[in-house]
């Protein structure tokens, strides 16, 4: 019986075989995608981190509205801490305060606020920042209604209910734009 000899061995060309170096690369992990659409370029990026990802490209303006946000919300706990019946009286123009009280515990809630702010100006992470964004969002949109029902309730028409109104209303507006810039997706370059 003959038997057939085996063809001879045929030396295979991994870098020049399609086919070979993408399983090869694939079996290593590298040049895939991730969960967030990131594709590595090599091992050691997968391996370390792509910092990249994680870092928020931030809108123009966003760190200046934070510190005009705490600075505001400081000033405004302030007013409301040691001057209860000043600050009522700039917006409501109504000499009798009933109580104390309620304004200081306002002041107290807001300061509480104001460090929220004054510790968000100095992170760079994006959840952080949204939160505190968010928070923002839900203070100015609540005062803007509480203030508006009041002045409607008491029929109140003056010049600092209006600046206090449209500085609320801005407020929000500024709020809601970056909340919305920050939690935007970046585009891939």
């Amino acid at each position: 019986m003959a038997t057939k000899q085996p063809p001879p061995l045929m030396k295979k060309h991994s870098q020049t075989d399609l086919v070979s170096r993408l399983k090869t690369r694939k079996i290593l992990g590298v040049g895939g995608e991730d969960d967030d659409g990131e594709v590595h370029r090599s091992k050691i990026s997968q391996v370390l981190g792509n910092e990249i990802k994680f870092a928020v490209r931030e809108p123009l303006g966003l760190r200046l509205w934070q510190f005009i946000s705490a600075v505001m919300f400081t000033g405004i706990a302030l007013m409301a801490l040691t001057f209860p019946d000043q600050l009522y009286n700039a917006v409501f123009q109504d000499s009798s305060v009933s109580t104390r009280t309620s304004i200081r515990m306002y002041g107290g809630a807001v300061l509480s606020l104001s460090l929220i702010m004054w510790n968000s100006l100095y992170t760079a992470e994006k959840v952080v920042i949204r939160w505190t964004l968010l928070t923002e969002v839900c203070y100015f949109g609540v005062q803007l209604i509480v203030t508006t029902l009041t002045l409607i309730e008491s029929g109140v028409r003056s010049s600092g209910a209006s600046i206090l109104l449209s500085c609320q209303a801005l407020g929000l507006l500024f709020t809601i734009y970056f909340y919305y810039q920050v939690g935007r997706k970046a585009k891939k370059i």
